[in-house]
């Protein structure tokens, strides 16, 4: 999807208190061999303030840097991978309450760490299609901090992060321009997300811990019976929505200055995702992401704020934002730094 007069004019982010590896290792939460091998430093961990609220406080620094005033929004999209709050209550419209306190549109986008990408093209096709507003607000935020989850064990993959992101979509200039986005969605992986887990009743409603290392392990005691999973390689769904998003851009990988992706385990970071799409850890944010854990949906949007808070990208600098959700869905945006960073 190619897009045209579509800015980021704010960004805002809720990153809480690091918790380091080391600490974890030595609370016995996490094992010391998969720290090391990990690359991991610290995580990010919200303890008692909920996922809405953590949304809230990113989404009113993206909206002060923004120049926007309430009226001239038309939508709210909010994403989340995890459980919000009470059930039958909507999350979007507390968030929304809390900030521009409009009678507009509010949803949730439940796509796991693909969300907020998502929200993103889903505002840019509303500011298309609505000459009357300029601007979208999107949130995304999660805390893991709950009795159900264990963020040191549940993925051998990544540590899971508490934290938020907001950005301000917008018509009207800003820091980034959008160019483009691209996916690619492989509908067949859905079950490797699943595994032998019964769909209903919901797991939370009986207790269930959020376990993906014990799906995991269904399947790879299916592939030893001669049971092979249905899989395809992560980094080649990537490299289709890569693809997909550089031709409608117009430009080639060489042209991307940056690369803003999600928190993971060094080898996994690499093997799944970096090599296979042919960029480098230089050129990543590596060294922002060992440190704040993966934080769900809102993570490659807090990479961003990351690189432009930090002056690690400036004017006419071209930035590949990828991501990707159980499905097995990738997605990329790719984004040029067109002025002043509006965020603090």
């Amino acid at each position: 999807m190619k897009f045209e007069n579509t800015y980021l004019a704010g960004l805002g982010t809720h990153v809480p208190g690091l918790v380091t590896t080391e600490k974890a290792v030595q609370e016995g939460w996490y094992e010391a061999q998969a720290r090391e091998a990990s690359g991991l430093e610290s995580v990010a961990i919200g303890d008692a303030l909920s996922a809405p609220e953590m949304a809230v406080l990113a989404a009113g620094e993206a909206i002060r840097g923004s120049g926007h005033a309430p009226e001239d929004f038309g939508a709210l999209f909010h994403a989340s991978a995890y459980h919000q709050g009470p059930d039958g209550w909507s999350p979007a419209h507390y968030i929304l309450h809390n900030t521009l306190n409009t009678p507009i549109t509010a949803l949730e986008i439940k796509q796991g760490c693909q969300g907020m990408l998502s929200a993103l093209a889903f505002s840019a096709h509303r500011l298309a299609c609505d000459s009357s507003k300029s601007a979208v607000l999107v949130t995304a935020a999660d805390n893991y901090s709950a009795p159900l989850v264990d963020r040191w064990t549940t993925s051998r993959l990544s540590i899971f992060g508490d934290g938020a992101a907001a950005a301000v979509v917008s018509r009207s200039g800003g820091l980034a321009k959008l160019l483009s986005i691209g996916t690619y969605s492989a509908p067949g992986m859905e079950s490797l997300h699943r595994g032998s887990e019964p769909i209903f009743p919901p797991a939370v409603t009986v207790g269930r811990t959020l376990d993906y290392e014990e799906r995991v392990k269904f399947w790879m005691d299916e592939w030893a019976k001669g049971n092979t999973p249905p899989m395809e390689h992560p980094g080649e769904v990537l490299q289709k929505a890569l693809d997909v998003a550089l031709a409608d851009a117009g430009i080639t990988a060489d042209d991307i200055k940056r690369v803003c992706h999600p928190s993971a385990t060094l080898d996994a970071l690499r093997d799944q995702f970096l090599d296979p799409i042919g960029f480098d850890l230089e050129s990543g944010i590596w060294e922002h992401t060992s440190k704040v854990g993966h934080i769900s949906a809102a993570d490659v949007f807090i990479g961003l704020h990351h690189l432009c808070a930090t002056g690690q990208v400036g004017q006419g600098d071209k930035v590949l934002l990828f991501t990707g959700s159980p499905g097995f869905e990738a997605g990329v945006a790719i984004v040029e730094i067109t002025g002043e960073p509006a965020v603090s």
